[in-house]
């Protein structure tokens, strides 16, 4: 008896020490991720104080005058920064509408029977998203420019006449960039919501089949249902990201007939910071976009706590 009530407490603190050793273990292996977040997101912060002083390159710090708040209160007399906001709100709002394709494709992706055609489909999807938006553009110019491979054939068969100048066309240029976007991500996109489809009990589509549903009632009282809280927090990131609609796709993309209409935040802080060489009203605006996506995403979040009961934060 006295050999068995000493043998558990050394049975439960071996256990402590297995556990104590995974977390050490699990602990070394995201210090690394830790690291690299730390010193990309968190020590530029240090740059902020540039947006109060007037700063020129090759002058200390501690010898520029110090501004204040004017570089901020200029941003309300910038004639460039209305349009640049319109720009960056028009085409978040156009990514955010086609949020619902991704899980579309999940879901169809999901639907296929034959091994061989699911991978395909998805590999097919996916590869875009690995090639560089400079890669895009080769491809997109090749392709859709007036002596591009599209209205070469259009001009052979007699279809078009005169060329249609797809990606320098200034009133589809929103509608241009996010197909390309939605091309490019998609497929990426949609593999969050396949492993949430084939996380889905399948007991419930056997019961579902069972009482006599068929392929389209399972997904409308199954498969949806079961994949709209993941759909809805990443649409509420999506809104939280709203000021931060990209950069280098309407960098590549740029053009003299388009460029008023594809200048976003992103875009506009770049050319004032090392186009320009207006370092301190760059950062002031950086500041700003930061700053509004911060209570963007504790607004959608309180938001989420409000109607769903829990927040995505």
């Amino acid at each position: 008896m006295e050999y068995t009530q000493t043998a558990k407490p050394l049975k439960k603190s071996k256990k402590n020490k297995l556990y104590r050793r995974d977390g050490i273990i699990l602990l070394l292996l995201a210090l690394p991720f830790i690291l690299f977040a730390f010193a990309f997101s968190y020590v530029p912060l240090f740059g902020w104080i540039y947006a109060f002083f007037d700063y020129r390159p090759g002058i200390p710090l501690s010898q520029a005058a110090f501004l204040g708040l004017e570089n901020f209160r200029n941003m309300f007399d910038d004639p460039r920064m209305g349009p640049v906001l319109i720009n960056t709100l028009a085409l978040s709002f156009l990514s955010i509408l086609t949020a619902p394709i991704p899980m579309l494709l999940a879901i169809m992706i999901s639907e296929v029977r034959a091994g061989w055609f699911k991978r395909l489909v998805q590999t097919v999807s996916t590869l875009p998203n690995y090639i560089s938006w400079i890669i895009v553009f080769s491809l997109a110019f090749s392709m859709f420019s007036t002596e591009g491979a599209v209205n070469s054939i259009m001009l052979k068969t007699g279809i078009g006449s005169p060329p249609v100048d797809v990606l320098g066309n200034y009133d589809r240029v929103w509608t241009v960039q996010t197909l390309l976007l939605l091309w490019k991500s998609v497929g990426w996109s949609a593999i969050i919501y396949l492993a949430a489809i084939v996380s889905i009990d399948s007991e419930q589509y056997d019961a579902a089949k069972v009482d006599g549903a068929g392929r389209l009632r399972s997904i409308w009282y199954i498969t949806i249902p079961s994949i709209m809280p993941t759909f809805i927090v990443l649409l509420l990131l999506s809104i939280s990201n709203l000021m931060s609609a990209g950069f280098e796709q309407y960098l590549v993309f740029s053009n003299v007939m388009i460029a008023d209409r594809i200048e976003v935040l992103d875009l506009y802080v770049y050319r004032l910071g090392l186009v320009t060489g207006d370092y301190s009203y760059s950062t002031a605006v950086g500041i700003f976009k930061t700053v509004i996506s911060v209570v963007l995403l504790f607004s959608v979040n309180f938001l989420s706590k409000k109607f769903r009961g829990q927040g995505i934060v």
